[in-house]
């Protein structure tokens, strides 16, 4: 699979102009001219370091496309004198990987060491991931994987405890403009953009090396009187669709930044995720869903009346459809954004959880049981219970609890919203139940 820069000793596919691509020709020869992954290059990053004490160990890189993993793989080998040898897990299976491995070990008979590298790591099996394992411990290969998935769920423990994940980022708009100006000095000319323009097209590539380096051979190839604005540009350009996979890291980051922007009472940045998740293809479904659980989670009973605005919202939108029923969703958003939080009732349900399962199977108090038969009667069933619509202002401060178990306090309501009226009626019921010994 092409990179967005192959080594310079394989052979391209011939273009009809028969010039070379432009990502191919401004490749970087060494790791200093890597634009972007500072973090990892860097004197103190995991790379700079391992480079720096001579001792390189296999590593996963994680990240989206087009930052430079293939890249940065070709060049630690050219850095530590390795074979460099590439495979995809796409178009690759067990007889590749035993020809990949039988190659190196003859290599390593020479006293030539194998630096591998794997893109798409994560679709290899377990069974196949197994199978480097012996080969990384012995020295045969030294793994470079590359995956755009987390690791933590697409590869297994023995593989992950034998390399080093290193995390890869997006490019930045400035170190986009770095990769634009170096392709400009390459192409002799600057792009016929505003400035305006080139920071949409930069915007266009969204952090991805690879499609701005396309994008900007594209506007390069333009014969214009003068530079163009975003309009123009925009006219020749077909934007790129944004990155989202329905079942990847992607959906569960997006439906994590959603929910925290609600909980954290921030109705713009909580329609921002909304909206990114929407113009990614998210199931409004999925997220009527979603949005009634932070409802039930963040809100509770601070504002009883959250949860029915979102199952209201979600019905407007099985009536409506798209896109005016999304409009429901993006208003339950807002509501749930501003309104009052409490997770008193969510943490008194797991702490209920918790101590049912703690204190097993205590029998109800005997009192509390009902007896539809002589022989439960006589076993005490029902006896002594206090029937709290003949008690003083309808509360008669009874034990609920089985005999002899301390008694919990599971719910906490805040000073918040309706909350704080619950917390007033709970406060009096304690007081209540003391005086009266319940």
């Amino acid at each position: 699979m092409a990179d967005l820069f192959d080594s310079k000793d394989d052979p391209q596919p011939p273009t009809r102009s028969g010039v070379r691509p432009l990502a191919d020709r401004i490749r970087p020869a060494n790791l200093s001219e890597v634009i972007g992954q500072a973090h990892v290059l860097g004197d103190d990053g995991p790379l700079g370091s391992m480079l720096a004490a001579g001792s390189l160990s296999s590593v996963i890189f994680w990240g989206p496309p087009g930052v430079g993993k293939t890249t940065i793989a070709r060049l630690l080998a050219d850095e530590t004198d390795l074979t460099f040898v590439q495979i995809s897990a796409i178009f690759s299976g067990v007889p590749e990987l035993r020809k990949v491995f039988d190659a190196a070990k003859m290599r390593r008979g020479q006293g030539q060491g194998t630096l591998l590298f794997v893109d798409e790591i994560h679709r290899f099996n377990k069974a196949q991931q197994d199978s480097f394992l012996p080969h990384m411990e012995d020295g045969t290969i030294l793994l470079v994987g590359a995956t755009t998935e987390n690791p933590s769920f697409e590869l297994n423990a023995a593989l992950l405890s034998r390399a080093q994940v290193i995390v890869l980022q997006r490019l930045s708009l400035a170190e986009l403009e770095l990769l634009a100006q170096r392709a400009e000095r390459d192409l002799g000319r600057k792009l016929p953009l505003t400035a305006q323009a080139r920071d949409g097209l930069l915007e266009m590539a969204d952090g991805d090396g690879r499609a701005a380096l396309n994008l900007i051979e594209q506007v390069a190839a333009w014969r214009t009187d003068a530079p163009l604005g975003p309009d123009d540009m925009a006219r020749r350009l077909q934007r790129r669709a944004m990155k989202y996979d329905k079942s990847g890291d992607e959906h569960y980051n997006l439906i994590s930044a959603l929910h925290k922007s609600v909980r954290g009472s921030d109705p713009d940045a909580a329609l921002y995720w909304l909206g990114r998740m929407l113009e990614g293809g998210e199931d409004p479904r999925y997220l009527a869903r979603r949005i009634t659980r932070m409802a039930v989670e963040d809100i509770g009973l601070a504002d009883p009346a959250a949860q029915r605005h979102c199952l209201d919202a979600w019905a407007l939108y099985e009536r409506l459809g798209s896109p005016e029923g999304e409009l429901a969703l993006a208003q339950a958003v807002i509501y749930l954004a501003l309104a009052p939080k409490s997770n008193a009732g969510y943490a008194a349900y797991k702490a209920a959880r918790a101590e049912a399962k703690r204190t097993g199977s205590l029998m109800p108090p005997a009192h509390i049981l009902n007896a539809p038969t002589r022989l439960m009667k006589e076993q005490g069933y029902g006896s002594g219970y206090a029937y709290d619509h003949d008690a003083e202002d309808g509360f008669s401060g009874q034990n609920y609890f089985p005999d002899g178990m301390k008694r919990p306090v599971l719910y906490t309501p805040v000073e918040r919203g309706f909350e704080r009226e619950l917390k007033r009626r709970l406060d009096w019921f304690v007081s209540q139940r003391l005086k009266r010994g319940g």
